[in-house]
């Protein structure tokens, strides 16, 4: 069993994210508001700074609120997995809303996952794009197969790539013994999120944007043809507002609170690995989760010396130190080889899902907002903030196959990180009744 005491930690150990070793939050200068602005932008993480740079591009004058530091939130602690993910899996969207529902949904996936990588290229952002490619790996026998008639299915519908690889052949893609065979997406990607994020945020104030942080919006009310803005520091007249907190979305828009289920995420990373270690865990460097509801994922850091590993997801735990040493654990269960590495960094974030477990892109009551990315907020977040901006400038570019859609609430809930904690509770119960079937 590995050991749960302090001594997993590293002596240099920091209770943050790894990511902001390269990509440190910056101290931005104190600046007075503007009194007017084109458009106000509140959240200044990939959907807010994707927006703010094709609106500055476009010749708006923008600014971005941001309620602490530049960037302070998942959008620079996440796990950089670039993918084409959503909740509902093709099949099952096919069978209850239609195959040319699903196709629409999944070529839309398709189509912000090739907007990250063409706004990467184009604007020259290094942030460690890799075209590593995706392992999934079965946690018990049938879901081998389960695997296969998801993405056959996704490769006669769409397109997509894919190789399996039955349980004698795993290891050439992952030096464990627990799993039972899995499958590799090739063309699927990994990031630096911190750097990507510094990227965006570079980009988007060269192009005219005014960011402020720590600057919290207090209210939102209409005037006349715009809104005001009142924060902690003054009030702002803007013509057109966008809201792109995701999981910190707070009291300010009281109707999308309660739309959005905030989650924590868990991540640790080890430290530095010795000569060849990583290389013989991860040899092609995938990106890594398991067929679970509540999934474990797996990474190699953006240089390749330590691995990064996530899991626990939506636990209502502040205590990173406890959830490091449960991580740690199953890390070694995992890769029972590391059961004497120690933890340099342990972090989590807030992320956000929605009732009905898609994404949300519009405008409710003049403001325009999007958010709820279920597990998908990188690639999700850089395309809806660049949607919800062409939306905001009139173009027929604008639309999606998640537009027009109702953004559900439920009478009972009013927001904040209560709920997520029982949804994720259900699905751990529903996991464990899987793994104990025969088969």
């Amino acid at each position: 069993m590995a050991d749960s005491g302090a001594d997993i930690f590293s002596a240099d150990f920091k209770a943050a994210p790894f990511w902001w070793e390269a990509a440190p939050r910056p101290e931005l200068a104190e600046k007075p508001l503007p009194e007017r602005v084109d458009v106000a932008i509140v959240g200044s993480g990939y959907t807010g700074l994707s927006a703010a740079l094709t609106l500055a591009r476009a010749g708006r004058s923008v600014l971005v609120l941001e309620r602490d530091a530049l960037g302070f939130g998942a959008s620079s602690r996440n796990a950089g997995y670039v993918g084409r993910t959503f909740k509902h899996s093709f099949n099952k969207l096919a069978e209850s809303r239609g195959l040319d529902h699903a196709v629409a949904i999944y070529r839309e996936l398709q189509a912000a996952f090739d907007h990250v990588l063409r706004l990467i290229e184009t604007e020259k952002i290094d942030c460690a794009l890799r075209r590593c490619g995706r392992l999934i790996v079965a946690n018990k026998p049938r879901h081998y197969g389960q695997i296969e008639s998801l993405l056959a299915a996704k490769r006669e519908h769409l397109g997509e790539p894919y190789e399996m690889l039955p349980a004698a052949d795993l290891g050439r893609e992952l030096e464990s013994g627990i799993y039972h065979g899995g499958a590799v997406i090739p063309d699927l990607a990994s990031l630096h999120p911190g750097l990507y994020h510094q990227g965006l945020a570079d980009r988007a104030r060269s192009a005219g944007a005014e960011i402020r942080d720590r600057t919290e919006v207090l209210a939102i009310g209409h005037e006349g043809t715009g809104c005001t803005i009142t924060t902690a520091r003054g009030n702002i007249f803007a013509r057109n507002v966008l809201v792109a907190t995701n999981g910190y979305t707070g009291r300010a828009t009281s109707a999308l609170r309660r739309r959005v289920l905030p989650f924590r995420g868990f991540m640790i990373a080890t430290e530095e690995l010795a000569p060849g270690v990583a290389d013989r865990i991860l040899p092609h460097w995938r990106t890594v989760h398991d067929w679970h509801n509540d999934i474990d994922f797996l990474r190699r850091s953006h240089d390749g010396k330590r691995l990064v590993f996530g899991g626990l997801t939506g636990t209502a735990s502040d205590d990173l130190t406890a959830m490091a040493r449960r991580l740690h654990a199953r890390l070694t269960r995992i890769l029972p080889q590391l059961a004497g590495v120690k933890l340099s960094h342990a972090w989590n974030c807030f992320c956000a899902a929605t009732f009905d477990q898609y994404p949300h892109i519009g405008s409710m009551d003049g403001v325009h907002y999007a958010m709820g990315y279920c597990f998908a907020g990188l690639p999700a977040g850089t395309y809806f903030g660049h949607k919800a901006a062409l939306a905001i400038l009139g173009s027929p570019e604008a639309a999606t196959a998640f537009d027009r859609r109702p953004f559900p609430a439920r009478w009972f809930y009013r927001g904040g990180s209560w709920l997520m904690p029982l949804v994720m509770a259900h699905y751990r119960r529903e996991d464990r009744r899987d793994d104990n079937r025969p088969g």
